[in-house]
C-alpha cells in the first residue's frame, strides 16, 4: 500500500507515462549462404540486435533501402549480383549512403579489399572469419555512424 497520499500521487504519475523503449539496432545480412545466414542471424539477435536477412542481390539492395538498418553485413558472391554493385548503390545515395557495409567474404583477388573500399564499403573480413571479431566489429561500426551524425 501506499505509505501517504504524496506516495500515492507519485506512483499514479508513474503508471500514466508511456515507457518508451529505446529501439534495437538493426542488421541486415546479405548472404546467400543459407546455414551461414541462420548462424549469424541467431548470434547476433541473442546479443538484442533486430536482424533481417536477404538472399540474392534484389532482395538485399530493396531490403536495405526500405527498412534502413543501422548496419550491413554483406557476401560479395550472390547469385544474381555482385555484391561490390550494392556497396556502390547504398554508398552513392543520399539516404543510404550513412549505412555502413561491412563485406564478408572468400574472395582472393589481390585488389579486393582496395575495390571493396572504393566502392563504399568500410570494412573487409575475409571468410573464414571468427564470428566474435564480426560482432565487434559490427558494434565497433554501429557506433562509428552514431558517433558521426
Amino acid at each position: 500500500m501506499f505509505y501517504n497520499e504524496a506516495d500515492q500521487q507519485s506512483c499514479t504519475q508513474l503508471d500514466m507515462c508511456d515507457v518508451v523503449e529505446q529501439p534495437l539496432e538493426h542488421i541486415l545480412i546479405i548472404d546467400d549462404d543459407f546455414d551461414q545466414t541462420e548462424v549469424l542471424a541467431h548470434r547476433f539477435r541473442k546479443q538484442g540486435y533486430n536482424v533481417s536477412v536477404a538472399t540474392t542481390f534484389c532482395d538485399g539492395l530493396a531490403t536495405a533501402k526500405a527498412e534502413h538498418p543501422n548496419v550491413v553485413v554483406l557476401d560479395l558472391g550472390l547469385p544474381d549480383g555482385d555484391g561490390l554493385d550494392i556497396c556502390t548503390e547504398l554508398s552513392g545515395e543520399r539516404t543510404t549512403a550513412d549505412i555502413p557495409v561491412i563485406t564478408v567474404s572468400g574472395m582472393e583477388r589481390p585488389d579486393i579489399v582496395r575495390t571493396a573500399r572504393e566502392a563504399g564499403c568500410q570494412y573487409y573480413v575475409r571468410k573464414p572469419y571468427d564470428p566474435n571479431a564480426l560482432l565487434i566489429l559490427v558494434q565497433h561500426a554501429i557506433t562509428e555512424a552514431r558517433d558521426w551524425c
